[in-house]
């Protein structure tokens, strides 16, 4: 099989030649730019600087070279826009506190303040406030919250719509231009289109944004979804509405180009339980997503990837019923996501796209040996009867110890191999 027949094939809960493997085909299944670095290193590589592509969590770019090393099967078509707000183009050097130097977009702009963090600025605007703060040291940007004082009787639900518009003529031929490169490296397609995510926390604060308004505070959103669900809704209504009429140009674009959209990204649940109860998801999340979901079911051939970290075990039924087709990152980590228990349940209803080894604790503090063996029993666990795009549980992180990212893809290969 090829790389996008064999991701095709899980996509539609049959069993492929092997499972298929994604890392780098979105902003949460991605890696470090670090653990690139490292990898190109250990396979022997090319030596060139790597691309910052998602400078917000600094994930670098995997190219070509290492994406066959390494036998990945899906390719990104990522936003337009990062979350800082400006397009990657133009590359230039950058160095890190590390002293590694690496590529970022020409518009990629920062100065550093009096405890040497590095600011970040919306759009590249150094005249505007900084929207991001690394560390210094650090790994990735921190959202720096610009929240003007809430005036309950001038609150307007256009403040919290300024980002969302008709897609530009710009935007449409990227994202034609890049769905056709992309379906020429012969791998499945998943492409991240924009303007779905219905209170994604990454998103609310605007870090792209120069002066945002309305609901900007992160606090404030949560405490808003319960006191001011009127306000949430007249949001995700007008977003759904430009959303629809958005995705009907993208799809005379990229066609059937693409075999998989990433659609939102907001986190429902933590490590214990989930953040809303089962009737907040029904009445507020619920009737959008399936607007959204329905609209590309109808329309076209491409599947809809619902990210949520967490113990989601209770809102997976949800999620199928508002017509999400794949989930993703499968932490297995948090109470109830037992893989197990998730594929019998829902194997046949779900794609479960992740939950390949454990970042928090296997990947970062284990053995190789240990997450050789995790990697095994998740594969046998999950790959079953299809229906599962192997990655780990979200990114994998700047200081993750280099032998343990390799012991994951060589019990990957060791998987296949000792299946004949």
């Amino acid at each position: 099989m090829t790389s996008r027949e064999r991701v095709i094939t899980a996509l539609s809960h049959k069993e492929p030649d092997r499972i298929p493997m994604d890392f780098g085909g979105t902003a949460v299944t991605g890696m470090h730019v670090n653990i690139v670095i490292a990898l190109r290193d250990h396979y022997g590589l090319e030596k060139r600087p790597v691309k910052v592509h998602e400078p917000y969590q600094m994930l670098g770019l995997i190219e070509d070279d290492l994406q066959t090393a390494l036998g990945i099967d899906v390719e990104g078509v990522y936003a337009a826009e990062t979350l800082f707000g400006f397009r990657n183009e133009s590359w230039k050097p950058w160095r890190m506190d590390s002293g590694v130097e690496v590529l970022v977009s020409e518009h990629f702009k920062t100065t550093k303040d009096k405890n040497s963090d590095t600011l970040i600025y919306p759009k590249g605007d150094l005249s505007a406030p900084p929207s991001g703060r690394l560390p210094k040291d650090g790994f990735f940007f921190d959202t720096i919250v610009r929240q003007d004082p809430i005036d309950e009787d001038k609150l307007n639900p256009e403040d919290n719509l300024e980002e969302f518009g008709p897609i530009s003529k710009r935007d449409l031929r990227y994202f034609g231009e890049a769905a056709k490169a992309a379906t020429l490296t012969g791998r499945g397609v998943m492409a991240t289109f924009g303007g779905t995510a219905f209170g994604d926390i990454a998103l609310v604060p605007a870090p792209f944004l120069k002066y945002p308004k309305g609901i900007r505070d992160i606090e404030e959103w949560y405490v808003s979804t319960l006191t001011r669900p009127s306000y949430i809704h007249k949001i995700f209504e007008k977003q759904t509405e430009i959303a629809l009429a958005n995705l009907e140009k993208i799809r005379g674009q990229v066609s059937d180009r693409v075999q998989a959209v990433f659609i939102c990204g907001t986190d429902f649940g933590t490590q214990l339980s989930t953040f809303c109860s089962v009737e907040t998801f029904r009445s507020l999340y619920a009737p959008y997503y399936k607007q959204v979901n329905a609209w590309i079911h109808k329309n076209t051939a491409w599947k809809t990837f619902k990210h949520s970290c967490g113990a989601v075990e209770t809102l997976i039924p949800e999620f199928i019923e508002a017509g999400f087709d794949i989930l993703n990152p499968i932490q297995c980590s948090a109470a109830g996501m037992e893989g197990e228990n998730l594929k019998a349940k829902y194997g046949p209803d779900i794609v479960f796209w992740g939950g390949g080894v454990d970042t928090q604790k296997t990947l970062m503090f284990g053995t190789p040996a240990a997450v050789r063996k995790e990697v095994l029993d998740r594969c046998k666990v999950f790959g079953k009867g299809g229906g599962f795009i192997f990655n780990a549980v979200h990114n994998i992180q700047a200081n993750v110890p280099t032998q343990n990212v390799v012991a994951l893809f060589d019990a990957f290969k060791e998987f296949h191999g000792a299946r004949g």
